[in-house]
């Protein structure tokens, strides 16, 4: 596990504490990431605790927050700028904690559905490798299911690390734990380990 305590804000909360094992976050009010797409605004005013990477990398962390309200969400980012990049995790949409990702290169899309496990207590694994990203999520920490993969610019390193937002609301308490950064794994597309 790597420390916690070394990451950059981007929009830092009002209220975050960050220890080697630990980051607890209270979402501020209207906090968002989006561009345009169906709804015509850019938002970039989530919280957003940023590790540089060097090359390609997997991050995962695990998230315990009680989600409620419309499009309350935790989980992980990674970041080139304002225009490239990607978010996912659980947001809570439809009475629902649903298991999603927004994928931005110029304007975000979303891609969304049920998740089995409890969205209240769940892993998330990002890994970026030669201009690919792979997305997989875990209900134990020891199974990884794919969730998505698509295409991501290549750069000679990246941002990434815990993200969380409260679009409609403040408020939602989010722990973030188990953090790893480290090398892309490189395993097989169905190597759920």
């Amino acid at each position: 596990m790597q420390s916690l305590k070394n990451g950059l804000w981007l929009n830092d909360p009002t209220k975050a504490d960050a220890s080697d094992t630990e980051l607890f976050v209270t979402t501020d009010a209207y906090t968002d990431f989006w561009r345009e797409t169906h709804y015509g605004f850019v938002r970039d005013s989530g919280h957003f605790y940023a590790f540089q990477t060097e090359g390609d990398f997997t991050a995962q962390v695990r998230v315990q927050a009680n989600f409620g309200h419309l499009y309350d969400q935790a989980g992980l980012m990674v970041r080139l700028d304002e225009r490239r990049w990607v978010k996912t995790g659980i947001e809570f949409s439809d009475g629902y904690g649903l298991l999603g990702s927004v994928l931005t290169d110029e304007v975000s899309d979303w891609a969304t559905g049920r998740y089995d496990g409890d969205p209240s207590d769940f892993w998330i694994r990002v890994t970026v490798q030669s201009g690919v990203l792979r997305i997989q999520a875990s209900d134990d920490g020891q199974t990884w299911p794919l969730v998505r993969l698509c295409p991501f610019s290549r750069a000679d390193n990246y941002f990434v690390g815990p993200m969380c937002c409260t679009p409609e609301r403040a408020g939602l308490e989010v722990r973030f734990s188990e953090w790893q950064l480290g090398r892309a794994l490189g395993k097989d597309l169905h190597d759920l380990t």
